[in-house]
C-alpha cells in the first residue's frame, strides 16, 4: 500500500512441513502502534521474526520504506527487537549495555554519553548508568532493554511479548510507559501478545490471527464491538455467541424470541450468529424482558457481578454492577445497537481460518 512504512506481501512460512503463515498480507503505517494478537501457534511471533530478519519466508516479500529487505540480516535493517527475555549483558553496566550498539556503529564517546543519558531519562531511570543488570527489578531490566533498542533511533521497534515475565501491576505500568514512549519518539511499534486486554489498552491497530491467517484488522473499538467472525468474538473478551435467524433487516430471532437490531443485508429467514457482550445484557423484571429466565450463578468480581442466566436452554453470561440473588426469575433485554450479527460460516474450515485482508 502506498505510504505504508512496512508492507508484508504474500508471506508464507512452514516448519517441518507444518504451515505457520499462509499467504499473509499486511501493511503497517508510520508512527502506528500495531499489535499482532492471537493464541499460541497462530503465527504472530513468526511474523515478527520475519520482520526482524530472524526468519526468512518461504515465499513473499518484506518491503520497508519502499525497499525489499526480505533477505537482509537483522543488523542491516533500521529496526530493533525487544524480547520477553531481556537479553542484557550481565557482565556490563547499564551504560555499557545501552552503548553496545552505538560503539559497534563507531559513534563518538561524547555522542554515546549524551545518548545514554537521553535514553535513561526517557525510561525514567536517570542515574542508573553504573548499576549492574542483576541489581535491577524485572520491570527496570525491561526498561533498560527498551532504552538499548531506542538509543539507535530505529524507525521500527519490534516487541515480542516484552511484558510477559512481569507481574500484573508492573505490566500495567509498563503498558502506559510504552504508549508514552511511542508518542514521544514517533517510532512505529509492532507488538506481539496473546493478552487481549493488553492489546486493547495499547494499540492503534490490532491484527487478530489464528492458524496462520489474519482473522480481522481494526481499531480496538471495532475489534471488540464489531467482531467479523465467531473466533474474534470469542477470543476478544467474553461473549454470548448464539445461533439465530435473521427474520428480515433489523429483526433477528434469538432462542425463539424476536429482538430488534440495526444490521441489514443478511436476507430473510437466514441462519446467522449473534454476538452480545455480557455487559450489554440488561436484566429486568420477567414481564419487561423479551426473554425470560432464571439466574443460576453469581460471582462478585470487584467492579461488577458476573452472572449466568438460564433462558430457553442457553446460559447467558451477564455482567452488572447490580446484585441479583441466585434463583431470581428475570427478563432479558438488549439494546438493538448492542446486537452484532455475523454470517454463519458455510464450513468448519471457513470458521477456522478466516480470510486474510
Amino acid at each position: 500500500m502506498k505510504n505504508a512504512l512496512v508492507n508484508l506481501v504474500n508471506i508464507s512460512k512452514s516448519f517441518d512441513n507444518q504451515m505457520v503463515l499462509d499467504d499473509l498480507n499486511l501493511y503497517i503505517r508510520e508512527n502506528e502502534f500495531l499489535t499482532l494478537l492471537g493464541p499460541s501457534g497462530c503465527g504472530k511471533t513468526t511474523t515478527l521474526r520475519i520482520l526482524g530478519g530472524f526468519e526468512t519466508p518461504d515465499k513473499g516479500q518484506v518491503i520497508f520504506e519502499g525497499r525489499d529487505i526480505t533477505n537482509l540480516p537483522p543488523n542491516k535493517r533500521n529496526l530493533n527487537t525487544v524480547f520477553q527475555k531481556y537479553a542484557l549483558f550481565p557482565h556490563m553496566t547499564i551504560a555499557e549495555n545501552i552503548a553496545f550498539g552505538l560503539k559497534i556503529s563507531g559513534k563518538s564517546k561524547s555522542y554515546i554519553n549524551d545518548k545514554i543519558k537521553y535514553a535513561l531519562k526517557l525510561v525514567n531511570l536517570d542515574g542508573f548508568e553504573n548499576r549492574m543488570p542483576d541489581s535491577l527489578s524485572g520491570g527496570q531490566q525491561q526498561r533498560i532493554a527498551i532504552a538499548r533498542a531506542i538509543v539507535n533511533e530505529p524507525k521500527l521497534l519490534l516487541l515480542d511479548e516484552p511484558l510477559g515475565a512481569l507481574d500484573l501491576k508492573l505490566r500495567q505500568d509498563m503498558q502506559y510507559e510504552l504508549i508514552r514512549l511511542k508518542n514521544e519518539l514517533g517510532i512505529t511499534f509492532i507488538y506481539v501478545t496473546h493478552d487481549q486486554e493488553e492489546a486493547l489498552t495499547m494499540s492503534d491497530t490490532i491484527v487478530v490471527m489464528n492458524q496462520g491467517y489474519i482473522q480481522q484488522i481494526g481499531t480496538p473499538e471495532s475489534i471488540y464491538n464489531e467482531p467479523e467472525n465467531a473466533f474474534v468474538a470469542d477470543f476478544i473478551g467474553d461473549s454470548n455467541i448464539i445461533g439465530a435467524t435473521m427474520i428480515r433487516d433489523r429483526l433477528v430471532e434469538i432462542l425463539g424470541a424476536r429482538f430488534d437490531c440495526v444490521d441489514t443485508g443478511f436476507g430473510e429467514n437466514k441462519p446467522v450468529d449473534v454476538v452480545i457482550r455480557p455487559e450489554d445484557v440488561e436484566l429486568v423484571s420477567p414481564e419487561e424482558g423479551i426473554l425470560q429466565g432464571t439466574l443460576i450463578h453469581s460471582i462478585f468480581k470487584g467492579v461488577h457481578y458476573e452472572m449466568e442466566v438460564m433462558a430457553n436452554g442457553f446460559e447467558w453470561l451477564v455482567q452488572s454492577t447490580k446484585m441479583v440473588p441466585v434463583g431470581t426469575k428475570v427478563g432479558i433485554k438488549v439494546d438493538p445497537f448492542n446486537i452484532q450479527i455475523m454470517k454463519k460460516p458455510e464450513s468448519e474450515d471457513e470458521e477456522a481460518i478466516g480470510v486474510n485482508e
